[in-house]
């Protein structure tokens, strides 16, 4: 039998049950932390694919509105157990079939959640994305570059960056990670990428 590939929740669920989780930085990543820092403006913000859910109590100190969704039952059930009283910010779903009551968010956050999914599954991301944010609203987070012999995960390169998100989003701000988890080192960029009010 074939293994499932890493859009379905079985490839998933079989890494976490078996304890293979190589992305899992097991803190918030400096860069989440600088962004915070920096911004002023908490608005309502998603987290799809959230693993063990750091990043949820960073927001909501910070003063965000934050949901998070995540479809690996067990990575749902690390996350409630990392975040206590926080893990009910945390959705069991589907990412791209979860209904979310017509909610826009001002903030999306990515990182590992794009580079897990075969590329084939891109735009459609890339729809659902610009669904689900406020016009003007960002997908800030990691996003990663280059090039990987066995994925996932699945890096991009600036050109399919720019064709992938440029007809939906414009790049405000990128840079180089310098540290990250070993499967991710010298591939992770932060990026922050705005809404257009127009798109095509």
């Amino acid at each position: 039998m074939s293994e499932p590939d890493s859009s379905q929740t079985e490839f998933w669920n079989k890494r976490w049950n078996g304890g293979k989780t190589p992305w899992d930085l097991g803190g918030v990543p400096p860069s989440l932390m600088c962004f915070l820092s920096r911004t002023r403006t908490p608005t309502r913000v998603l987290i799809p694919g959230c693993g063990s859910g750091y990043e949820v109590r960073a927001f909501h100190e910070a003063g965000y509105d934050v949901t998070a969704i995540e479809f690996s039952a067990p990575a749902v059930a690390r996350a409630r157990q990392v975040l206590g009283s926080l893990g009910n910010k945390v959705i069991l779903g589907d990412f791209f079939k979860h209904d979310f009551d017509q909610r826009r968010y001002g903030l999306i956050y990515e990182r590992g959640f794009l580079c897990s999914l075969p590329p084939a599954r891109w735009s459609v991301y890339v729809s659902r994305m610009t669904n689900l944010l406020a016009t003007n609203g960002r997908l800030v987070g990691l996003f990663l570059y280059g090039q990987e012999i066995e994925p996932p995960p699945f890096p991009m390169t600036k050109k399919t960056a720019a064709g992938l998100l440029g007809h939906s989003f414009q790049l405000r701000h990128t840079e180089s990670v310098a540290g990250s988890v070993p499967v991710y080192q010298g591939l992770e960029h932060w990026q922050e990428w705005e809404r257009l009010s127009t798109t095509n």
